[in-house]
């Protein structure tokens, strides 16, 4: 203890300042959140007062589901469940088959069919009323594997000797990765409905998942190009010694081994896809963000702003931060194999 926090005086002063802060700060926190807190009653009983949580306590179902109909709320509920039972289900390398997929495939059809409904006695739901958690998750999920293996394709064409391909794949990573991704969706908010032919719209969801799509992608190529590029060039030509075609060499021995020494920075993209569909707001989606901001404004309420943003924030850091340990994980497990 002595070391780390007294082992020279810089560290002494550091120590003493940091010290004072936290006590001068923690009994504040502790004053606003717990004791001085409304944990029930109307909104007048959050004036003068310290943490409003009954405000989250009316508000978590327009936060969780935006302004989903609230007699069908409990369809989004299923949803996030579904999505969060799939994950769970795909954790253990053991479970990464096909059948996997095939569960994934079918459970993110269920998903998109459970939130428009319009069949099998469902109420229809236009995607312009979904919002919350469920938009967010289907957002991530969705561009994410869309963009996965089109990002496999540009770290592939980008390293490719045939110069239109590599030209090509050069061009679109760096135009997108040049760009802000809030340009982009305006791109495909704005631009996108003037480039097609009178009389057919997409989506809103759909642009918004084209954007991400995109964006992810070129960033996702950079990260696999690294990896492809710390892969011994030796592995490649032994296999073609054998008589294996570049398909099967580079799906079979290749790539896997260039994910797993990028698993880290690949951590990293999805960490920055899930905050990234924050951003959504701008093409008229309520995403988990834009649908507290959107709860804030009623009137008949103080605009409690910390405890709202603290609730997504804590909602925003359970997923990032599984999402990283489950990386540590794997990169543990990774090097006990290869050792």
């Amino acid at each position: 203890m002595r070391e780390i926090f007294f082992s020279d005086l810089a560290s002494a002063m550091t120590t003493l300042i940091l010290a004072v802060v936290i006590l001068t700060a923690v009994p504040q926190i502790l004053s606003w959140a717990i004791f001085d807190s409304v944990w029930t009653g109307d909104p007048a009983a959050c004036v003068d007062a310290g943490a409003c949580w009954s405000f989250l306590g009316e508000k978590h179902p327009f936060i969780l589901f935006g302004i989903y109909p609230p007699d069908e709320r409990w369809r989004p509920l299923v949803v996030i469940l579904l999505l969060i039972a799939l994950a769970l289900w795909t954790l253990p390398t053991a479970h990464w088959t096909r059948r996997t997929l095939y569960l994934w495939i079918a459970g993110v059809f269920t998903a998109l069919l459970l939130m428009r409904g319009g069949v099998f006695g469902l109420q229809h739901v236009p995607t312009a009323d979904w919002g919350g958690l469920p938009v967010t998750l289907l957002l991530t999920v969705l561009s994410l594997a869309i963009s996965f293996p089109f990002a496999i394709v540009l770290a592939l064409g980008r390293q490719s000797k045939l110069r239109i391909f590599s030209w090509a794949s050069i061009g679109f990573i760096e135009i997108v990765r040049g760009l802000p991704l809030l340009s982009l969706l305006f791109i495909t908010s704005i631009m996108l409905p003037l480039m097609l032919p009178e009389g057919i719209t997409i989506d809103n969801l759909l642009r918004a998942l084209a954007a991400l799509t995109i964006y992810a992608a070129a960033f996702l190529a950079e990260v696999i190009r690294g990896g492809l590029q710390g892969v011994n060039t030796g592995q490649a030509e032994a296999a073609r010694a054998l008589g294996m075609r570049w398909v099967q060499t580079t799906r079979l021995i290749v790539l896997p081994q260039a994910i797993r020494k990028v698993i880290p920075p690949l951590t990293n993209t999805v960490v920055v896809v899930v905050k990234n569909t924050s951003l959504v707001l701008v093409i008229g989606l309520f995403d988990l963000l834009s649908a507290g901001r959107a709860a804030l404004s009623d009137p008949d309420w103080p605009a409690p702003y910390a405890e709202t943003y603290l609730f997504i924030a804590v909602i925003y850091f359970a997923i990032c931060f599984g999402i990283s340990r489950y990386s540590l994980w794997l990169e543990k497990k990774f090097e006990q194999g290869v050792q």
